[in-house]
């Protein structure tokens, strides 16, 4: 055989097994893997998934209460880079998998598998990247740069679509198709993220006018240069970050009103720091909203009202571990505040409890909603169990 034959072989053989790994990333030693393709092409590989069961009492009439479950997120993740200035991303994905009451099947939702995340990069340079495709809005920290699988508490803040409630933004499942510029100047001192994308479309929409959205964190102790940050550092950071974010898309109808303008800015601290062998993360967060482009499920907000929002968000990881892995308690209070309408308070106390991080875990949630005047009060009760390479 000739060194031209055995070099073709290899990279029929390498061109063979990458899919067969792609194929079987979830059930073989494939998963979580890393590919080097040659001295400038890679790939990596994931799997994640979070099982919840959840009891949700009756909060109207209408409604019954339930024992549901369902698979809350399955993420199959493939991140690559062709040359070092031109990466890729994508979440391919199932969300809320067996939820009673929900099937949008095109958008991965109740049933069906979607594109979630995917997105082009052209890294310029650490301060100035552009990203293209479908992705986060950079607005909040809770959903603009938190990932889903590493949060603080069981599930996001309820405005942003935690436990079972909306995201107050036009979005899809919380993402917006649209272009990014955004970058970690001064060595990631600063971290600012610029989006122009569609936002609300079609009959609400009718000049097609763009959204303009952005955030800008300074870190005031150790950088926070990823698009994805953990909400929780279980310890292994000094984090101390401000932000603050803006967006809007003018022209819009809401609730049949023509012409409106929706504008929404945000203010948000986070800290996580090591104390007394554990760790404390703690967060807070301010939300305006001035002529809402969504109706929300569980509070007053409907299309074209003001409103105001805020969270505080508190853990302490504890010293040591308790039996094999390590205790986390942490609690929220949110409140949403409509103008001219009644106020929604939500009260959530749990725990997680972490195997191997945020690779594997298990979370108890209660949750407290202080309802409008046309709901009861009303508990829900979440059990996660999380697993991901």
């Amino acid at each position: 055989m000739t060194r031209e034959t055995r070099a073709s072989g290899f990279a029929g053989a390498r061109a063979l097994v990458l899919p067969a790994c792609l194929f079987w990333a979830g059930s073989t030693a494939c998963a979580g893997a890393a590919f080097e393709i040659d001295d400038q092409t890679r790939m990596e590989i994931g799997i994640w998934a979070q099982g919840w069961y959840q009891y949700v009492e009756q909060g109207t009439a209408n409604e019954k209460a339930l024992h549901d479950f369902m698979a809350r997120r399955a993420y199959l993740s493939l991140k690559g880079q062709v040359t070092p200035y031109f990466e890729f991303f994508t979440h391919i994905t199932a969300d809320r998998l067996g939820q009673e009451g929900l099937d949008n099947p095109s958008l991965g939702l109740g049933s069906g598998v979607a594109f979630r995340d995917l997105w082009i990069t052209v890294n310029l340079d650490e301060a100035f990247k552009i990203q293209i495709g479908r992705m986060y809005v950079p607005l909040t920290r809770s959903f603009g740069t938190t990932s889903t699988k590493a949060l603080l508490t069981t599930d996001l803040p309820f405005l942003q679509g935690g436990v079972r409630g909306m995201v107050f933004y036009a979005n899809k499942v919380g993402r917006d198709d649209g272009i990014t510029v955004w970058g970690n100047p001064l060595d990631g001192l600063i971290q600012y993220r610029l989006m122009i994308s569609e936002g609300v479309e079609q009959q609400r929409n009718p000049d097609d006018r763009l959204r303009l959205s952005g955030r800008l964190a300074v870190n005031l102790l150790e950088p926070e240069k990823a698009w994805f940050n953990p909400g929780t550092y279980l310890g292994q950071k000094e984090i101390l970050s401000v932000g603050v974010g803006y967006d809007t898309q003018r022209g819009l109808t809401l609730n049949g009103i023509p012409r409106q303008d929706n504008r929404v800015w945000t203010a948000d601290i986070f800290l996580d720091h090591p104390v007394g062998g554990g760790a404390v993360t703690v967060e807070a967060a301010y939300i305006d909203i001035d002529n809402s482009t969504q109706t929300h499920n569980f509070s007053a907000l409907a299309a074209g009202d003001d409103a105001g929002n805020a969270y505080v968000q508190a853990g302490y990881l504890l010293p040591g571990k308790i039996g094999p892995g390590r205790l986390q308690p942490y609690a929220r209070y949110e409140s949403v505040d409509v103008q001219g309408k009644s106020a929604t308070d939500f009260v959530s106390v749990g725990s997680s409890y972490y195997f191997k991080g945020h690779d594997a875990k298990i979370s108890v949630d209660y949750t407290l909603v202080d309802a409008p005047s046309d709901r009861s009060s009303q508990s829900l009760v979440t059990l996660q169990v999380a697993v991901g390479f």
